[in-house]
């Protein structure tokens, strides 16, 4: 496809040795968060429930969807995100913001475990909870958009780390979870293995920043570039 050897040619070098080399060279540069581990395969599941908002979904799948690791033009090209979706298990059509209606490949009583987990705003079930609980103890990454935020803290992942939300939601946030640490005015707070996002827009940076912790700077900026996304937000923390 047209866009794969844009990709590949603007990721150039840097993404083969990334494939090929070792963890350290491939994800050096990668903001100021710890590099995560090298993988063929990433997988991403995207936690849905009734009203999960769609650019909070849309946004980091298109970063996920277009990265791409490979050499020079003829040669291979790999795309190492694998995503999927995840829902509730009484469920099998969910309706997201403004209606558009959508069946999750896989439920939390059948989900693979993935590596990352996207949560976007939505109302969750207990059930869900205790799913996106359990499947985080085995995680790279896992990380909210906008008040996904507290589906996160209702699950305990953010128990004594600091966190954003949308800026609607601060106080409401604030006075709920009292003992996790806001930081009001961030695009994203990263923890490491713990990540919350902003509201709406601000997931596409988050996930530009997974994409430099797993691949390096390098990689995350040609996804950038070719998704015609200006922000610089995703290379700091």
């Amino acid at each position: 496809m047209q866009r794969r050897t844009f990709l590949s040619r603007s990721a150039g070098a840097a993404s083969l040795a990334i494939f090929a080399g070792s963890a350290q060279a491939a994800q050096k540069g990668a903001s100021n968060a710890t590099a995560l581990p090298r993988r063929e395969r990433v997988r991403v599941a995207f936690m849905l429930g009734e009203g999960s908002n769609v650019i909070d979904t849309a946004g980091p799948w298109e970063v996920f969807q277009d990265v791409m690791l490979g050499g020079s033009e003829g040669h291979h090209h790999i795309q190492p995100f694998e995503l999927f979706t995840v829902g509730p298990a009484d469920k099998t059509i969910l309706t997201m913001t403004g209606g558009l209606r959508v069946q999750p490949q896989y439920n939390i009583e059948n989900a693979p475990q993935p590596n990352v987990i996207v949560v976007p705003a939505q109302s969750a079930t207990d059930e869900a909870r205790g799913w996106l609980r359990k499947a985080s103890a085995g995680t790279d990454v896992t990380m909210s958009v906008c008040t996904g935020s507290f589906q996160l803290a209702r699950a305990g992942l953010l128990e004594g780390l600091t966190a954003t939300t949308h800026h609607e939601y601060w106080d409401a946030f604030a006075k709920e979870f009292p003992n996790i640490e806001l930081r009001r005015g961030l695009r994203f707070v990263d923890n490491g293995r713990i990540a919350t996002a902003g509201g709406l827009t601000s997931g596409i940076d988050m996930a530009l920043h997974i994409v430099a912790r797993y691949f390096g700077v390098e990689v995350a900026a040609a996804t950038a570039k070719y998704m015609e996304y200006s922000s610089e937000a995703w290379r700091t923390d």
